[in-house]
């Protein structure tokens, strides 16, 4: 049975137009106009248990408005979604006590007290015993190399630090659910990699199911095999990583090494592919996918190739023209 399943969800917002110039502002206090967005148009989608989902789209598109409905923060405008058997916006206390919502550019820990006592707040809300509590909070330190930094004032932890703490703060009554937004954001490269292996290795282990959003793809190749995109508030793909590139790629990258590869005339190269690089010792065509093999041929035969590469098209590069699109 689904953990989480999503039918015809949808949110609207109502907003102030206001006219512009001093007369525009005097107007709008006796007659206000107003105009509707719809941030969530009808989106449906079912996770299994255990599942980590990325949810990907370009700013705007209503990823965090759906995870802020899933949450039960937001009231929906029409549609229905059941959580864990739950409607989300109800708010039953048996819900909120079996998910966890972690937002990348939010706080949930007291910002003047050391990070251990609004863990310690988290487990007498949450009900944790002492002895579970300690044995959790010493774990996931360990994991998340911050085991030194319970002690210190929140607002001095570093970004990835305080990202991390949230993390703990978050798992520490072990949520079924797990929301996890842009929980990466603005961290350095070191910081990211260790975040990501914490969310890999504690969604195998506790087989906790978690829907991500990032703008960094790195995060979504190396967590998720599943992935929906949705822009404009509609979902635009639901499907497995890999089928991205095969649905909308439909050509890969031949690279050859080759003495003096600048000096062949361009109208020679394009019998091969689209030329996209070219250099003293080497050229990058993007051939359709059906011609690789001729092409490969026809280069080997043609010219004085060193070495042959062919390489998929980056999924970063896929997602950015799908936006674009």
């Amino acid at each position: 049975m689904a953990v989480i399943e999503v039918h015809g969800l949808s949110k609207a917002f109502r907003t102030y137009k206001k006219q512009p110039g001093f007369a525009g502002a005097i107007k709008g206090l006796f007659r206000r106009q107003y105009e509707q967005t719809l941030a969530v148009n009808e989106v449906s989608f079912k996770i299994e248990p255990g599942e980590l989902v990325g949810f990907l789209g370009p700013n705007g598109a209503g990823k965090t408005t759906t995870l802020k409905m899933l949450a039960g923060l937001l009231y929906p405008t029409g549609g229905d979604a059941r959580v864990l058997g739950y409607t989300p916006w109800e708010r039953a206390d048996g819900y909120r006590r079996q998910f966890a919502l972690v937002l990348g550019q939010k706080n949930q820990l007291w910002w003047d007290l050391p990070a251990r006592e609004s863990l310690e707040l988290n487990a007498k809300i949450y009900g944790i015993p002492a002895d579970r509590f300690e044995r959790t909070v010493a774990e996931m330190g360990e994991l998340l190399a911050v085991k030194d930094k319970f002690n210190v004032s929140v607002r001095e932890l570093s970004l990835g630090e305080r990202m991390k703490m949230e993390l703990i703060a978050s798992l520490l009554h072990q949520p079924k659910v797990l929301f996890l937004d842009e929980p990466t954001i603005g961290l350095d490269v070191v910081s990211q990699q260790t975040v990501r292996e914490f969310i890999r290795c504690h969604n195998a282990e506790r087989r906790t199911t978690i829907l991500l959003t990032s703008h960094y793809m790195a995060d979504i190749q190396a967590l998720c095999d599943r992935v929906i995109i949705i822009d404009h508030g509609k979902i635009f793909f639901d499907g497995r990583l890999s089928e991205i590139v095969d649905r909308f790629a439909d050509f890969k990258l031949v690279t050859i090494q080759c003495e003096k590869a600048n000096e062949f005339p361009p109208d020679h190269l394009n019998r091969y592919g689209e030329v996209v690089e070219k250099s003293a010792g080497a050229v990058t065509f993007k051939v359709k996918r059906d011609r690789v093999i001729a092409v490969c041929k026809s280069l080997l035969d043609d010219l004085p190739v060193a070495d042959i590469d062919i390489q998929e098209v980056p999924i970063e590069d896929v997602i950015r023209r799908i936006f674009e699109r």
